[in-house]
């Protein structure tokens, strides 16, 4: 694989990355970070002379997406970083995405600007109203290029519908709803609505001292906009159809997988819990991410997971250590999944084989050729290997997004963000 650094700020807590996402065509690739900042990246158009070119990513628009706030009433403070961000399909030349804190979600626009009108009647040109005794002659305004300009504008502010903190936000196929999720609730918005939502699930119960699971991720189907899945900390996914009834608290269908009752102990739970669930493209296929799996699962079988995938079996033995400076609540994304000392994991379901990669400053060169790292526990290292006692679980890879038609991976470590495509010949 060829990689890339595109994006490197000094460390800050405010500048760490906490989310990743391409648009649907993949020309354009968005971050968020804990400062409520977001970075839209634009790839490169393929020229005559630098053909090898195509596939680098240039800063297109930063913008400051959401900032602190306090509630009064709670005596809380909101932070201002982003949690998730999720493109809508393009309509015209002007982009949309949608992003989110923990409590309120923000529809932006990103558009060009390379013409400005000239020659105002009533306003000289600086904005500046002009005094109506001084106008003598009418004139006719006229367009004249300027250099392009980048605009982010907010366009809907969708706030004051949730408690608890939104956890990921999901477009509808239908292009007119998506769903805002927090810990116990479901939010089901219209994209031109901001002052009135509908709650689809709500698994609050009636004394708190009961609860026994929160949601932890929610996604709509790709094709059947009546159709969404959510996950859980227990480590079950429902399935849900919203034509049942208007309050989905039963589901359709529920995926979850027998625990081995050998295999149990203190940090069973703690590891089941589902960080992130995503349909595959055809709808037919979900794919979820645990503390120590990605398991792909078919709608049409419950019981059960069709594949399950080890992304890092070696920290079994670590378990205890990683409970203690709290690496084991780490939430991981599922597509191409991360892991610790800046590793990432990437699955062939065709071949069954698997590599473990390395995002670093070290092999971040241009056109530099990525070489797999294996880990080993215990015993005799080999010259290649790193051993599971010296893992860095400060760097570690956690948001990640795929291209959606070609093999290009955006890779975010800690304020770095890493693009790494096929090599090509």
């Amino acid at each position: 694989m060829w990689s890339e650094e595109v994006g490197h700020w000094s460390v800050s807590e405010a500048d760490i990355i906490s989310t990743v996402e391409f648009n649907s065509t993949g020309e354009l690739l968005a971050t968020g970070d804990k400062g409520g900042r977001v970075v839209v990246f634009q790839r490169e158009q393929e020229s005559k002379n630098q053909p090898h070119r195509r596939g680098e990513y240039n800063v297109y628009s930063t913008f400051q997406s959401h900032e602190p706030e306090f509630d009064y009433l709670k005596s809380l403070e909101i932070e201002e970083k982003i949690n998730k961000i999720r493109w809508l399909p393009q309509q015209n030349a002007a982009y949309f995405l949608l992003s989110t804190n923990d409590k309120t979600v923000k529809l932006w626009k990103i558009s060009e600007r390379d013409k400005r009108p000239e020659g105002y009647n009533l306003k000289d040109e600086d904005g500046r109203i002009r005094d109506p005794t001084t106008i003598t002659s009418l004139r006719v305004p006229v367009v004249r290029p300027m250099d392009l300009m980048v605009e982010a504008t907010p366009r809907r502010v969708f706030s004051n519908a949730h408690t608890y903190h939104i956890n990921s936000i999901s477009v509808n196929s239908d292009y007119e709803t998506y769903m805002s999720t927090d810990d116990l609730r479901i939010n089901l918005w219209n994209l031109e609505i901001t002052n009135r939502s509908f709650n689809i699930v709500d698994i609050k119960p009636a004394n708190m001292e009961e609860l026994t699971e929160v949601i932890t991720a929610a996604e709509f189907h790709p094709n059947h906009c009546n159709t969404f899945v959510y996950s859980s900390s227990k480590g079950s996914i429902r399935l849900c159809d919203m034509r049942a009834s208007a309050l989905c608290d039963n589901h359709s269908k529920f995926f979850e997988e027998p625990e081995d009752p050998s295999n149990r102990s203190f940090f069973s739970e703690i590891i089941s819990s589902i960080s992130d669930v995503k349909f595959s493209h055809s709808g037919r296929y979900l794919m979820t991410r645990d503390y120590l799996t990605v398991k792909v699962w078919d709608l049409n079988m419950e019981s059960k997971p069709l594949e399950t995938y080890q992304v890092h079996d070696y920290l079994r033995s670590k378990l205890c250590s990683l409970y203690e400076n709290d690496c084991i609540f780490d939430k991981f994304d599922v597509i191409m999944t991360g892991s610790y000392n800046n590793f990432f994991r990437m699955f062939d379901r065709n071949t069954k084989r698997d590599v473990t990669l390395e995002a670093s400053r070290e092999n971040s060169k241009p056109r530099a050729v990525l070489k797999p790292r294996k880990v080993c526990v215990g015993g005799r290292r080999r010259k290649d290997e790193i051993s599971v006692d010296s893992l860095d679980f400060s760097k570690k890879i956690l948001h990640t997004a795929w291209h959606p038609f070609e093999n290009i991976i955006a890779v975010a470590a800690t304020n770095n963000l890493y693009i790494f495509q096929d090599k090509v010949n």
